[in-house]
């Protein structure tokens, strides 16, 4: 079975060199060949002789973990994210084929010496096309970790042929925009003011008019008093297998005054150029969300949705119909 992977480059620091030199790479015990390793056992003795001042087992567990994934669990032909520099963009590739472990000498600009050969693909991912719970994965602060969600990752890159046997063709995502959409214009931008306020927004509320095109709900993120972020947020429930095109990105665009940053919240899907507006450098950020990741959101925030709201959409914990 092909596993998908993330390989983290110290926070796109070495992204580059691992895409032009065809490789992902670890750091730890940067003075030892470790060819030779066959099971995690034998990497203790050499983790603790490298690093002395690791005297947690919790620490060393982790990071011996870590090692033991990089070197023996993952195979030729499994696929391996690693984020660019610009944490909006996602490259992947796949592992060539056995010995693709190498010690390197580390002298063309990237420190970490323990590689894998990757065939890295020329298309990059853009991470905010898929689910809140690969994005959520991707965040995770471990170097080496495996991305659960594989079979969404190899949809997305064209390979539904080597995603697992087992999955159905019940779309549950369907089931639940198709509730959502019996609400009205109004009663929307409402769910979306409750879906902030779980979201962590504080002073969140709905300010638009049915029909106006402009900002429909508003909400300022404090995070930990370390940085305060306000969001103006237009919420539009469009057909599903619609997208939303870059005139009415743009047309948000110019609602969001100085020092803010817009959400565009809706049912259905964004075109392509549209989404390449949001992002478009010198304006103010616009996060999308699709109809997919708002049911993702849904389902991770439903017990702080009102219960009048969850009766009115006919769903239960889990978001089935009830």
């Amino acid at each position: 079975m092909i596993n998908v992977w993330c390989v983290r480059a110290e926070f796109g620091t070495y992204t580059k060199h691992f895409v032009d030199g065809g490789y992902a790479a670890i750091g730890w015990m940067n003075g030892l060949d470790l060819s030779g390793i066959t099971s995690r056992d034998a990497l203790y003795p050499l983790y603790k002789q490298t690093h002395p001042d690791d005297t947690s087992n919790i620490v060393i567990g982790q990071q011996v973990g870590q090692i033991a994934r990089f070197l023996l669990e993952i195979q030729a032909g499994d696929y391996v994210i690693t984020p660019a520099a610009d944490t909006e963009w996602l490259h992947y590739g796949q592992v060539e084929p056995d010995p693709s472990y190498v010690y390197a000498a580390g002298d063309d600009g990237c420190p970490y010496r323990h590689r894998r050969r990757v065939t890295w693909l020329k298309d990059r991912l853009k991470r905010s096309d898929f689910s809140i719970p690969l994005q959520n994965t991707i965040r995770s602060s471990l170097t080496v970790f495996a991305v659960s969600q594989r079979d969404e990752f190899l949809a997305a890159i064209g390979r539904p042929d080597a995603a697992s046997k087992t999955a159905t063709q019940y779309d549950p995502y369907r089931v639940v925009l198709e509730q959502v959409l019996e609400l009205d214009d109004k009663e929307f931008e409402i769910l979306v003011g409750h879906l902030l306020t779980a979201l962590g927004f504080e002073g969140s509320e709905v300010v638009g008019k049915t029909g106006d095109g402009g900002v429909d709900a508003t909400g300022e993120l404090n995070v930990a008093n370390l940085a305060k972020v306000k969001v103006f947020v237009q919420a539009k429930r469009y057909k599903l297998g619609s997208k939303v095109n870059t005139g009415t990105v743009r047309q948000l665009r110019q609602a969001i005054p100085f020092g803010g940053q817009g959400a565009f919240i809706t049912t259905a899907d964004y075109q392509a150029a549209a989404a390449e507006v949001a992002l478009e450098s010198g304006f103010p950020r616009i996060g999308l969300i699709n109809g997919r990741q708002l049911v993702d959101l849904l389902i991770e925030h439903w017990s702080d949705i009102p219960p009048a709201f969850q009766e009115r959409l006919g769903l239960k914990p889990g978001l089935v119909r009830t």
